[in-house]
């Protein structure tokens, strides 16, 4: 049996252009990663469309999505988790620039 551990709030990149994605754990329909951002948005236009199920934490930082169809952007703070259904288009409008915001994401197929 092999043990993997880690600290999700240490060991950051440095803060950068783009987003960066931490793979820590895959598995046949499951994908676990920690995604470090450091004030990058969705590209105008642009819109995550993900055929599986997302289930997202935020640790640290903020930040605002928006959702397919909301009223209103989602904001998120330290804490704060979102279910995200597959192929729920959506994108991320900003991330906290003054800090890093670390996001644990959990991507999961759902069986029917």
């Amino acid at each position: 049996m092999q043990i993997a551990s880690g600290n999700l709030l240490t060991a950051l990149p440095p803060a950068g252009q783009e987003e960066v994605f931490e793979l820590l754990h895959q598995r046949a329909g499951l994908k676990i990663e920690r995604i470090v951002s450091s004030g990058q948005a969705s590209p105008p236009g642009f819109w995550y469309d993900n055929p599986q199920e997302e289930w997202v934490l935020l640790l640290s930082g903020s930040a605002g999505l928006t959702l397919e169809g909301a009223a209103a952007e989602h904001v998120m703070q330290a804490g704060a988790w979102l279910h995200i259904p597959a192929r729920c288009r959506h994108r991320i409008e900003w991330t906290d620039g003054a800090q890093p915001t670390i996001w644990l994401a959990i991507h999961y197929e759902v069986e029917t």
